[in-house]
């Protein structure tokens, strides 16, 4: 009964601290920014995390949770603007989407499909928000009760979802899931301090990548890359339709079909690791399962918006159970998320829940009232932004070049910070080209350090106790949670291996040739080969046995990948080059147009950003934005007078060049 007194009297603290201005104009500001990153295809949740991470230092706790929620919450709403307008999935969980509502759009009916998804997204986040908001006050006696067996256990339950249920190939998963984790242990050891993969004579190695770097580099470059290349609007239309009024009715007469769904969202979020790139494919299977008439779905059938729409909103209240609740995210975007709570100071898990429950709900109810705000906000903005489409996605591109190079040198207010986003940013591209799964990736490279914590510090706790008796130490390692877990494991390994074939992060699956595909495997195999043998030389155990495991495990993978191209034909999934397929007819090569990044970057190591960004832009908007003088001096001043600004409202640098090593130069040139 006290329990339950004190949980309740958390949830009205929750509410007192939500309802502060404050923190509403923080919530509504993390709206408006996923509102704007989730009407470009591709970007999601995970880039705009990673772009507002850097700003969280210093943030009040409460406020920095109110703009990710906010953003986080809006993004799977206003996806769908991408999905049914344009037909290109908006995130990887409004690919189903496409299937019915881009048909609805080509009809005339694109108001009623954006009308039918946001009522069913809003309904989806409210209940997922509710079904988080009972399982913690009903669980949290069980939650309490983990100790770091199980906390091991359940991280290796996260990891085993995340890499078998990845893609069309298991294999893939694995070893993109063990190249994450690979990245995540180079620099010191979190027990002994031992620095690993060679980071002697490299200190800026020596702490690590960050994860702003690694998720800008695998998320938001290879995106932005692949749009920049079509050099086309991203819609040729901008209009809407009719059918506001009858999207909202025809999601009630559904309503059935978006409980399930919905239900099936909080259910695939609460297993680490699946999120978006399933969730939207089981509810609309689900839906075409269950109909009575199934004839038109695939042709503009309202059930196959309202299905997947239901679930991917559903899937975000769902997904921070694992977060919150263990410390394990539930998906690429809750990856992000945990980065952004260490850095607001804030350590998830059972000692959230026992000691900050207060912020714990402020976070769930947060989530409902951005998704009332979120779907409000698309509503009402619906007509515009269907014009904002219509824009070339080459005048937006500059433009995010520009935040992502400012973002990631907050990491560490180093210009190699640019340099290691060149470089992740390239195998991010590589990754999403031959279908290895970036969020596998993520969230390998998250829990790496997490991970290998609690390996040290549960087995040398059990080692002390097998010292005493053989008994104790089982009985320590080998509780019932822990049993179940392992079982949980065990059974989610040969499910995601039957069920891999239908979980797709990519629409297409072209394949053409054997030998870039196989090259790119050569040289991750190579990587995977040098770091176990760096590993091997570690001289202290506790620092050496963990990225040893992990390699030879991941190496493993990688060489029955290369096994299985040298026996399959050009055909086989393993051999997925999207370079083959659409993305390879695009007016613009893929390196020629990365090559503008790099530019950019290059030209910061010589003279500092913001005189290397007046030369890019100018540039950018002259060459490829084929921009007469007046309209590119215009533009490159709006961009520069923006980051500026950003700077100055901040209180941040920029980075600096060669240049400011020789002539004292005043702020911004600094």
């Amino acid at each position: 009964m006290d329990m339950i007194l004190h949980a309740f009297s958390q949830m009205g603290e929750a509410f007192s601290l939500i309802f502060r201005p404050q923190q509403l104009m923080y919530l509504c500001g993390g709206v408006l920014l996923g509102l704007s990153i989730g009407v470009l295809p591709g970007l999601g949740g995970i880039a705009g995390l990673a772009l507002v991470l850097p700003f969280l230092y210093g943030m009040d706790p409460v406020a920095g949770l109110a703009l990710m929620i906010g953003l986080i919450a809006v993004i799977p709403t206003s996806d769908t603007f991408s999905s049914v307008l344009l037909g290109i999935p908006g995130s990887s969980a409004s690919q189903a989407t496409v299937l019915d509502g881009f048909p609805l759009s080509k009809q005339g009916h694109a108001a009623r499909a954006l009308s039918a998804a946001f009522a069913a997204s809003l309904f989806g986040g409210l209940f997922g928000a509710i079904i988080l908001t009972c399982f913690i006050l009903a669980a949290r006696p069980l939650i309490l009760a983990f100790g770091l067996p199980e906390m091991l256990m359940i991280t290796l339950l996260g990891l085993s979802m995340v890499a078998i249920l990845a893609g069309r190939v298991p294999l893939k998963g694995v070893v993109a899931a063990g190249l994450g984790i690979m990245f995540g242990t180079i620099g010191a050891a979190p027990a002994g301090g031992s620095l690993r993969m060679s980071t002697y004579d490299m200190p800026y190695l020596v702490d690590g990548f960050q994860l702003v770097i690694v998720g800008l580099g695998i998320y938001a470059i290879p995106e932005i890359v692949s749009l920049l290349r079509q050099d086309r609007p991203i819609s040729e239309g901008g209009s809407l339709g009719d059918g506001w009024v009858q999207g909202v009715r025809d999601w009630w007469e559904h309503k059935w079909l978006s409980i399930r769904c919905a239900t099936i969202g909080v259910l695939v979020g609460v297993i680490p690791g699946l999120g978006g790139s399933v969730v939207d494919w089981l509810a609309y299977g689900s839906a075409v399962q269950t109909a009575k008439d199934r004839s038109q779905f695939g042709k503009g059938d309202i059930r196959g918006v309202i299905a997947p729409e239901s679930s991917n909103n559903a899937k975000e209240g769902g997904g921070l159970v694992p977060t919150l609740i263990f410390g394990i995210p539930g998906s690429g975007s809750m990856a992000i998320f945990l980065g952004g709570l260490a850095l607001l100071n804030m350590t998830p898990g059972p000692q959230m829940v026992r000691n900050d429950l207060n912020i714990t709900y402020t976070i769930v109810w947060s989530l409902a009232l951005a998704n009332v705000i979120g779907a409000g906000l698309c509503i009402l903005l619906s007509k515009y932004i269907a014009k904002m489409t219509t824009i070339r996605f080459t005048i937006i591109a500059p433009y995010l070049f520009m935040i992502i190079a400012f973002a990631a040198f907050q990491s560490r207010q180093s210009a190699l910070d640019l340099a290691a986003l060149v470089g992740i940013g390239i195998l991010g591209i590589l990754l999403r080209r031959f279908d290895f799964s970036r969020p596998a990736f993520l969230i390998g490279f998250v829990l790496s350090t997490q991970t290998e914590i609690f390996v040290n510090q549960a087995f040398q706790i059990a080692g002390a106790r097998f010292r005493r008796s053989a008994e104790a130490g089982w009985d320590y390692l080998l509780s019932p949670i822990t049993i179940g877990l392992i079982i949980l494991t065990v059974v989610s390994v040969f499910v995601g291996i039957k069920a891999s074939k239908n979980i797709r992060e990519n629409i297409d699956a072209p394949t053409a040739g054997k030998k870039a595909p196989a090259i790119f495997l050569g040289v991750a195999t190579l990587y995977l080969a040098v770091a176990t043998f760096d590993a091997w030389g570690v001289s202290r155990l506790q620092d050496r046995v963990f990225p040893l495991t992990i390699g030879l495990v991941t190496l493993a993978g990688a060489l029955l990948l290369l096994l299985r191209m040298s026996r399959q034909p050009a055909t086989d999934d393993v051999f997925i080059d999207l370079e083959t397929g659409e993305e390879g007819q695009a007016p613009h090569g893929l390196w020629s147009t990365l090559a503008w990044f790099i530019g950019l970057v290059i030209l910061t190591f010589c003279v500092g950003l913001i005189l290397a960004l007046t030369v890019f832009l100018i540039a950018f908007f002259r060459v490829r934005g084929r921009f007469g003088w007046g309209w590119t001096i215009v533009a490159s001043a709006l961009g520069i007078a923006f980051i500026m600004g950003l700077g100055a409202v901040l209180g941040r640098d920029f980075p600096p060049g060669y240049l400011q090593t020789l002539v004292d130069l005043p702020w911004p040139l600094t």
